[in-house]
């Protein structure tokens, strides 16, 4: 009897999921896997109790709750500048990985080329092959990560029939510059590519920075799917809750293939973040502040150590130069780092086909202030 499908050839557990153990095992302060424990909005979890015990428990539609779509869109009107039908151009997912899945199976077919960006997300990489893709790398350079429009260009072959762009980049916390963005929107017309955009770090921001969402750049917007999520934002990893918004004649195929793959996103859930939409821009602003904190303690800690820090422009990781550790490998230098000082990472070479990684880490600063200030602490024993 066959054991494993040979969609499964090449994919191995996650380094994230070897390093959460190796942690476990070693009573180490865990900043590699991507858990954001900031507390969740008292609004939310009011709202879902409240669903829960009147008994909204039952499947929704598969696009998503009417009134949560209808506040997605003007949230997306008002923030992101994108306008967007609740009715035919926004659906509701068990979160964004989810959204991304109905999206590749949906709107690609087996064989089709899918062009992401180095360092990459790695879920991107591994559902595109699942999905019988073919993955396409274009390397952006440490530190500054700048996406070059000839260098994207000389990327495309002929089988490239889709790009994902990842803004605020995890791992790197680049955020793309309209001028970026507008090259995207010159290459993507040239060769009639299909744009997936991830942006479920929108919110977490630092210094000011813009949120440029692709789709309303230059004529974007008729060839992209905007992947947004809800998990970061109101710290509900769990709740699996995200959104893809999409022209109609792509989001119709969106929607049927989550309907295929999960029915629906969790109702009582859904009544949830209605909740979180209500929210004051406060919140937000309050909730960058916090960020912004926990990024310098960490960031200020890899320096005075020697591995530098590549700070984050969004999100919520960072990733640090290693080299000084004099290992041949970002997973041997992890595991170093974690049995010298107890504090976990994620070996760069996660984020990498190539030895671009070797060198570096990625660590996440979405904890509770103590345990980030503990961390640094430890780093202090390198």
């Amino acid at each position: 009897m066959q054991t494993r499908s040979s969609r499964l050839v090449g994919l191995d557990q996650s380094p994230i999921r070897t390093m959460t153990r190796l942690c476990h095992e070693h009573g180490g302060i865990n900043l590699g896997q991507g858990l954001c424990q900031m507390p969740t909005p008292p609004q939310v979890l009011a709202a879902a109790c409240r669903a829960i015990e009147a008994d909204y428990n039952a499947y929704s539609y598969p696009e998503g709750l009417t009134e949560l779509r209808s506040l997605i869109a003007g949230k997306l009107r008002a923030s992101n500048g994108i306008e967007a039908d609740p009715v035919t151009q926004i659906t509701v997912t068990a979160g964004t990985a989810a959204a991304f899945a109905a999206t590749i199976h949906g709107l690609l077919d087996p064989g089709d080329g899918i062009l992401l960006f180095e360092p990459y997300y790695g879920y991107h990489l591994a559902a595109a092959k699942v999905a019988g893709l073919q993955p396409e790398f274009l390397g952006l350079t440490a530190p500054d990560f700048v996406l070059d429009e000839e260098a994207l260009r000389a990327a495309i072959t002929p089988k490239t029939r889709a790009v994902v762009v990842c803004t605020p980049g995890n791992p790197s916390g680049r955020m793309l510059r309209r001028s970026e963005l507008e090259a995207l929107d010159r290459v993507a017309a040239e060769f009639d590519l299909l744009v997936i955009t991830d942006e479920i770090y929108e919110e977490i921001r630092y210094d000011g920075r813009e949120h440029i969402s692709p789709a309303t750049v230059g004529e974007l917007g008729k060839r992209t799917v905007t992947l947004m999520g809800l998990s970061k934002t109101f710290a509900i990893t769990g709740w699996r809750l995200g959104y893809a918004v999409a022209p109609a004649e792509l989001s119709s195929a969106i929607t049927l293939v989550h309907d295929l793959f999960y029915i629906c996103a969790p109702t009582p859930l859904q009544h949830g973040v209605v909740a979180g939409f209500q929210l004051p821009a406060s919140f937000f602003i309050e909730q960058r502040e916090q960020y912004t904190a926990r990024r310098a303690v960490l960031c200020d800690a890899l320096d005075r150590v020697g591995l530098p820090a590549i700070r984050p422009e969004g999100a919520y990781y960072v990733l640090a130069d290693v080299s000084r550790l004099g290992q041949s490998s970002s997973l041997a230098a992890a595991v170093e780092l974690l049995e010298r000082t107890g504090v976990a990472s994620v070996p760069g070479s996660a984020f990498y086909q190539g030895s671009e990684g070797d060198q570096l880490v990625r660590l996440c600063f979405a904890l509770p202030m103590d345990s980030i200030e503990e961390a640094a602490q430890r780093l202090g024993r390198l």
